[in-house]
């Protein structure tokens, strides 16, 4: 790895608690990292080709990849961190590069059309790509929200179904289905699982992020600060 990014002497007792409790759901310890390796972010962010993708898209792309190295990184098998997160960033920002390509390369096809033959094809796709984009997140989620989602909405070939008849199949309350679907919902709205789908309906901002995270600390809270994935 090439950069002029270097980490800060921070103690390795602090840094190694900070970690592990924004692994616990800690979003104080959790904004703190984010913050310190920041650097590492817009160092990386610069040394990619970017296309016509914004450099402040880029950025957000990258603190996405920061966020996803902070949860899975593993202190105590002694490498930098900076090493194990320099891959996790540039991925999310090749991802953003390559959405922004798509989406607008097909905006631009449709620049000029004639009597709307060409826009039309243009918004299928984009309906397409979303409808995918969504079928893949669903698919993504735990077993039982999964469920959950899926009978709620009529996914897949299904009539929607209340909260009281997918609790008869699963053998729970409707009170604790509607539980178990806000806590899919959270888990769906989490910027490391639902970027693809933010980056075709261009929800993908810093503050869509900061609504996102503020609706799942408040749903952590009333659980009792236990992590939302079962």
């Amino acid at each position: 790895m090439s950069t002029h990014y270097a980490e800060s002497g921070f103690g390795l007792t602090t840094e190694t608690a900070l970690f592990h409790q924004a692994q616990a759901g800690c979003s104080e310890s959790m904004d703190e990292l984010m913050a310190r390796h920041d650097g590492l972010v817009q160092a990386v962010v610069r040394q990619q080709v970017l296309g016509d993708l914004p450099f402040g898209e880029a950025l957000q792309a990258g603190r996405i990849g920061l966020w996803h190295a902070i949860l899975g990184f593993d202190p105590s098998r002694g490498w930098a961190f900076s090493t194990y997160a320099y891959p996790c960033i540039k991925h999310q920002v090749w991802r953003a590069v390559k959405a922004h390509t798509r989406f607008w390369g097909g905006r631009r096809g449709c620049a000029a059309p004639v009597d709307g033959h060409v826009a039309e094809p243009a918004v299928v796709w984009q309906q397409a790509a979303i409808r995918e984009a969504l079928r893949e997140l669903v698919g993504r989620l735990p077993r039982r929200l999964r469920h959950v989602v899926i009978r709620r909405y009529g996914l897949d070939g299904h009539e929607p179904a209340l909260y009281r008849q997918i609790g008869t199949q699963l053998g729970v309350t409707g009170e604790r289905v509607r539980q178990l679907h806000t806590e899919a919902l959270v888990w769906m709205r989490h910027p490391g699982h639902s970027y693809r789908l933010r980056s075709l309906l261009e929800r993908h901002t810093l503050a869509a992020y900061a609504w996102a995270d503020a609706l799942a600390q408040q749903w952590l809270r009333r659980r009792g600060g236990r992590h939302g994935r079962s």
